[in-house]
């Protein structure tokens, strides 16, 4: 009886801490005890594993970066950092690449770095802050609103394809963690994305609908829907924009595996992008009531309309995440393939360059944007 009912408690907390990484409240609405918001530390800590080449920050000497602006169909300015190898000769057209950041970052977070070594093989590339979040417009800040930020990638498109030295008919995309979902929820309406990546793909209406591997139960949806749903009434006399879930901002000896993973890059030297255009407190912690849109958001549906549109699904074969991109693969059509990188979780593909297939990537792009 004992050991059954210390199975049900590990069961709890393993849902409570899943359920926090992705950004939902426990079951019942409960609000973590662990302080999320409490302010990060002047001096930041170093990341537990260093390991595989983990190179966030990395700047090349081969590219030139360039920070944008461009507005998205809504006259809302969009920032990216435009990268240009530095064999570029003028008159040429090259193929392009846009490149989205995880869900809840910026662009400096995984973005810039796959950008600058896509770039390194020849690429224009353009790693891009969707709104709310980083450099790009929109209030109020870290608000969640999936068709504007599939709407930024598309924007992109546009900035892109006006370049004289971009050939419009050879744009592709990378999408990473969540962005990854919006990337493909662009792809189904926008043909000139021609050829898209993803890594270590959430699907973010997945995830905050059911979890990770169905674990968030419909009475627990339902006991945060009714509860964001109060909270607008408070937001709406006035009362500040709560935040919740996301990546623990502390670490004890019972912070779930997955929480560990998100912490090691997102509040460690290793990844934090302090000063870089968002409050990096309050990175991966979207607003309570806007997250709810979350709910309504089936990137995958239809995605066999893509077709014949080469995609290719990328994933640690040790990541948590791994559902996602094998659910994606399953319903799209071919030109598709599922590639996993032995020995890799979720976290390893944002920044461990021994790890990310590069080459892979470059392969895939030189081919299919040919």
């Amino acid at each position: 009886m004992k050991t059954s009912v210390h199975h049900k408690m590990q069961k709890i907390m393993r849902l409570a801490a899943l359920c926090l990484v992705l950004g939902i409240p426990t079951p019942g609405g409960a609000q973590a005890a662990d302080p999320w918001f409490a302010p990060l530390p002047e001096k930041l800590p170093k990341p537990q594993h260093l390991d595989h080449g983990a190179d966030n920050f990395y700047q090349s000497k081969l590219v030139t970066m360039k920070p944008v602006i461009f507005k998205n169909q809504f006259d809302m300015k969009v920032a990216g950092n435009l990268y240009i190898p530095k064999d570029y000769k003028k008159g040429e057209k090259r193929a392009a690449l846009i490149v989205g950041h995880p869900m809840g970052a910026v662009k400096e977070q995984s973005a810039t770095l796959y950008a600058q070594k896509m770039a390194e093989q020849g690429f224009i590339t353009l790693a891009v802050d969707t709104p709310f979040w980083g450099s790009s417009e929109g209030t109020p800040r870290n608000s969640v609103l999936p068709d504007l930020y599939s709407e930024a990638y598309m924007a992109a498109v546009d900035y892109l394809g006006t370049r004289p030295f971009v050939d419009r008919e050879k744009i592709g995309a990378i999408g990473i963690c969540g962005s990854a979902s919006f990337l493909v929820s662009a792809a189904k309406i926008d043909p000139r994305i021609k050829a898209l990546a993803t890594v270590s793909m959430y699907d973010m209406g997945a995830a905050n609908r059911n979890g990770l591997h169905h674990s968030f139960s419909l009475e627990a949806r339902k006991a945060y829907l009714k509860a964001a749903a109060e909270q607008r009434y408070a937001e709406f006399e006035g009362a500040s924009h709560k935040l919740m879930g996301g990546t623990t901002h502390t670490l004890t000896k019972d912070t779930d595996s997955i929480q560990q993973e998100f912490y090691d890059y997102y509040r460690t030297t290793r990844g934090a992008a302090k000063g870089r255009g968002q409050d990096m407190n309050t990175t991966t912690h979207p607003t309570y009531t806007s997250n709810v849109k979350f709910m309504n958001f089936y990137p995958f549906d239809d995605i066999e309309t893509i077709s014949p549109r080469p995609l290719l699904f990328i994933t640690g074969d040790q990541a948590h995440s791994k559902e996602f991109s094998e659910d994606a693969y399953r319903r799209a059509q071919e030109p598709k393939e599922l590639y996993y990188v032995k020995g890799a979780g979720h976290v390893d593909l944002y920044d461990k360059t021994e790890l990310i297939p590069f080459a892979k990537l470059t392969d895939f792009f030189k081919k299919e944007l040919q």
